[in-house]
């Protein structure tokens, strides 16, 4: 398929998720509002700047070189972010959010992405190594705290939210350890997989990783939200701490 297919059919897909999140945003069954704008707010964003790269506005031509997708980047510098706010929120469900822990991960997240980029963008291999390094030990501070402290303290909520919490961070884990694996054989890195692989690769992963977690994630919500609604004292407000 073309570029421009794949790009119809991300911004298709981002565009469905977005209005199925609407949808059941009409009938939150226990789950806070919030929850639901952040998952409408994430594929919106992501089709506007997967349109920028249709358009070819958020493509840098690179002399020598594949071109480089500053969307993507412009991309998961939003979305990642609230993927993890969603993330920790669900590990939250019955108390109020901790925000040290919110702005660990995010600071993490934040500094993982920065680091692709400017790893994408070097010219030098050792630079571009380098970067890659810096990534890949932040998302493994992302991964070390989302098995740790925020498993615990989802099961410290009772059992049921304990295993929500697992099924949703194992779905995010899997698809997130994707992103450097494909940078890693792809023109960005050592180039095992052609650009037009890649492309499909960056277009399928995320649809996945950003509606798929967001529909998988809302589900267990539901769940918890639809079953035992008195035990949630704190979810009808903005459930971050003082």
């Amino acid at each position: 398929m073309t570029d421009t297919t794949w790009y119809l059919i991300y911004i298709s897909a981002m565009a469905a998720g977005a209005l199925l999140f609407w949808v059941w945003s009409r009938d939150p069954k226990g789950v806070p509002k919030d929850e639901y704008w952040v998952a409408m707010v994430i594929p919106i964003w992501s089709g506007l700047m997967y349109f920028g790269m249709l358009t070819g506005q958020t493509v840098i031509e690179m002399p020598g070189r594949d071109p480089l997708y500053l969307g993507r980047y412009l991309d998961w510098i939003v979305t990642t972010p609230l993927l993890l706010w969603a993330l920790v929120s669900t590990a939250h469900f019955r108390r109020h959010m901790q925000r040290p822990l919110l702005a660990g991960v995010i600071a993490a997240n934040i500094m993982m992405i920065v680091a692709g980029f400017m790893g994408d963008w070097a010219s030098q291999d050792w630079a571009k190594w380098t970067w890659f390094t810096i990534g890949v030990v932040c998302l493994l501070i992302i991964l070390a705290i989302t098995w740790g402290r925020l498993r615990a303290t989802a099961y410290e909520q009772g059992d049921d939210v304990g295993r929500a919490y697992v099924k949703v961070a194992a779905f995010l884990s899997l698809a997130w350890l994707g992103y450097p694996l494909i940078w890693a054989l792809g023109p960005s890195g050592v180039g095992a997989l052609p650009i037009d692989t890649e492309l499909a690769l960056f277009v399928l992963l995320p649809i996945v990783s950003k509606v798929g977690f967001s529909i998988f994630d809302l589900y267990e919500l539901r769940k918890l939200g639809a079953v035992k609604p008195g035990l949630m004292p704190f979810r009808g407000q903005h459930h971050t701490s003082p």
